[in-house]
């Protein structure tokens, strides 16, 4: 089976190999296992250079759409988007069923464009598109974007009357569940049997001394991360022990930092930076004693598959897919967004 495969990722390339910065490409390149050649789209930085994760060279193509940094360079993702769909089309003669990831402007023009020329089409849906958007405006000047969102989602539910679709988590399931094509829910997990720690290990894990939260995520508006300083400060006003470590990077990078410095927390805030998933990641986990996630939207984080793998107590705000990734609270304590006391309590 030839497969072909878009999600909105950029990718960098040295001349020998093509790399992305988000592990998500991991669950993508594991598919080779299941098929004769894996084709990947994806927009290509003109900028040289190597990320975490790189493309395998046996059982992949990848295939360069035009770069545009982000949704929101609109005018350079305009003037992309044709010839993205010419090349895109141009390859559907060699493939046999397309999985397109959305529902990002793209994806859904191609799509579109694969049920046209008869390819069988396979939907994908990571996130909660309408407040994916909503969380990164850059200002009130962008209001209009969420409106396009929502139209883009609907865009992608009508396809999904008619595309098998795979969702992450139970909650996107019921919201493109259109009573037409089959629906599969899946949770992502990088983790592998052998990152698993045992239950002795897990409960082996010593209290005494510095009590260290760990949390890992990308350090942008919806990942909520300025959030974590009033819970780390709340916390370490009771019991000094209370240490947090931050794991991850992005647009509030620098505004963290700059906050961790005037609020008088940087002997009990860690910034690590980012880790590249996989074995020195692990360790993050498995030196902590507790695991915090305070996202506003999710779809079903592989973060709590993997704090649960190390055996580590779990409290996240209960938002998208939380709650199934808990067991709707049996492997984790559930607390509302935006809610730095509950939060505290629940850790405590």
């Amino acid at each position: 089976m030839r497969l072909g495969i878009y999600s909105d990722l950029v990718y960098r390339s040295d001349g020998e190999t093509f790399s992305t910065d988000r592990s998500f490409i991991r669950f993508i390149t594991a598919l080779t296992a299941y098929t004769d050649e894996l084709v990947v789209f994806g927009r290509l930085d003109p900028v040289p250079g190597r990320a975490d994760y790189a493309l395998p060279k046996e059982g992949i193509r990848f295939v360069a759409f035009p770069h545009y940094r982000s949704v929101f360079a609109v005018g350079r993702m305009i003037a992309a988007i044709p010839r993205s769909c010419r090349i895109f089309a141009r390859e559907l003669k060699r493939l046999d069923c397309v999985w397109v990831f959305g529902p990002a402007p793209l994806a859904v023009l191609l799509a579109r464009i694969a049920r046209k020329r008869e390819t069988p089409v396979f939907l994908g849906v990571r996130q909660d598109y309408p407040r994916y958007v909503d969380s990164r405006l850059p200002s009130r000047l962008w209001i209009w974007a969420s409106g396009v969102a929502r139209v883009l989602d609907f865009a992608f539910r009508r396809l999904a009357r008619h595309c098998p679709t795979v969702t992450v988590g139970e909650d996107l399931a019921r919201r493109y569940d259109c009573g037409g094509a089959p629906v599969l829910s899946i949770g992502l997990s990088l983790i592998g049997p052998d990152d698993i720690v045992s239950a002795e290990e897990a409960l082996a894990r010593s209290w005494q001394g510095e009590l260290r939260i760990l949390s890992v995520g990308r350090i942008d508006p919806e990942k909520n991360p300025l959030l974590l300083l009033d819970v780390i400060e709340i916390l370490h006003g009771r019991d000094p022990s209370w240490r947090l470590a931050i794991v991850g990077d992005g647009p509030l990078a620098e505004e963290l930092a700059n906050r961790v410095r005037e609020r008088g927390l940087s002997e009990v805030v860690e910034l690590v930076g980012e880790v590249p998933n996989g074995p020195e990641l692990w360790q993050q986990f498995r030196s902590s004693q507790a695991f915090l996630h305070v996202s506003l939207t999710e779809g079903l984080p592989q973060v709590l598959f993997e704090a649960e793998a190390a055996g580590l107590p779990i409290v996240a705000t209960d938002v998208g897919g939380v709650a199934a990734a808990l067991g709707e609270g049996e492997r984790g304590l559930l607390v509302p967004p935006r809610d730095a006391g509950a939060a505290s309590d629940a850790l405590a």
